[in-house]
């Protein structure tokens, strides 16, 4: 579905056009288009594809998705792919934006994800000396919107991780449902992750070193985008490393408390066990044993199976076993 299509000169937008008129303006040097698209058809792609003379390659990436972020170089076309989040109960709903990179003009074509781009236009056109740098600035500013998107589902989890970490030393706490929370929120720290990781490396070649032409005049914009997603990239290893921490936590509690219910259960074992054993011992069918004959022989025989546990259950108790 088309979103928007416009031609920009000097830095300030001409008007919108029709589709149909876009091979027109990209001959003209001085003008760059600048077309937004959401979840195109096979029939937009290959009409864009024709105006702008993209590379079929990338134009079956785009078309098919599912790509890990990444910058590829056809002549003087690039085709870049980044990714979209959005939560969702069971962790993110991962979608895509596809952003074809001309002299003149510059393409994206966005899948599977309802947030719009509306702010990073709004955000150019208000910013005519900077737009005059052409579609290189303008993949700066969509990939800075993509990597400011992520700065809030960073902040969501580390408020997640700090409530479970609270419940897993609270009382009466469930171990359990903390594994499966921490578990939970690993697989989306690791969703984060592949979509930070390989973008710091699109980043990375952007600015420094060798920077396809279009980027050239935006590559110091490039360069904060990047420390952006060092810092991004930095803080998931943190939350990662804290949520395997919290989980070995976690389980070395379970098995501290089972092996408090294992002594408890060995020291009522060994009360037990010794009073079985005078009971056994009474209990013996001899005929010539110096009990049988006593008048006090029976209370005796209890009294001592009972002072004996009750000495047993006080230094059991006092050792910490009960």
């Amino acid at each position: 579905m088309l979103i928007n299509c416009a031609v920009y000169q000097h830095g300030s937008k001409l008007h919108d056009i029709s589709v149909e008129a876009i091979s027109d303006y990209v001959a003209r040097p001085d003008c760059f288009v600048w077309v937004a698209l959401r979840d195109a058809s096979p029939e937009e792609l290959a009409l864009m594809q024709e105006e702008f003379h993209l590379p079929s390659l990338a134009v079956e990436d785009a078309h098919h998705g599912h790509q890990r972020p990444k910058l590829e170089e056809y002549g003087e076309t690039l085709f870049a792919v980044m990714h979209l989040l959005e939560p969702s109960p069971e962790g993110y709903e991962l979608g895509e934006v596809n952003v074809f990179v001309g002299r003149n003009y510059i393409l994206t074509v966005r899948n599977r994800n309802q947030q719009a781009f509306l702010g990073v236009r709004a955000r150019c056109e208000q910013e005519p000396q900077l737009l005059q740098l052409g579609a290189g600035f303008v993949f700066y500013a969509l990939m800075d919107a993509v990597v400011d998107r992520y700065f809030p589902l960073i902040d969501s989890l580390e408020t997640d991780l700090e409530a479970v970490e609270e419940r897993i030393f609270a009382k009466g706490a469930q171990p359990r449902d903390n594994i499966e929370q921490l578990y939970g929120l690993k697989r989306r720290v690791m969703t984060l992750k592949h979509a930070v990781a390989p973008l710091m490396e699109v980043a990375g070649k952007l600015h420094g070193g060798r920077v396809p032409p279009i980027c050239i005049s935006s590559q110091d914009y490039f360069r904060d985008v990047h420390d952006h997603l060092i810092r991004i990239n930095s803080a998931l290893d943190t939350l990662r490393d804290t949520i395997t921490t919290a989980i070995q936590v976690n389980l070395s509690l379970v098995t501290i408390e089972e092996g408090e219910v294992n002594k408890r259960l060995a020291a009522w074992a060994g009360i037990f066990a010794t009073a079985t054993a005078f009971a056994g011992i009474w209990g013996m069918n001899f005929r010539h044993m110096p009990e049988l004959d006593w008048p006090w022989g029976y209370p005796l025989a209890l009294g001592l199976i009972a002072g004996t546990c009750g000495i047993l259950y006080r230094r059991f108790r006092k050792a910490g076993w009960l």
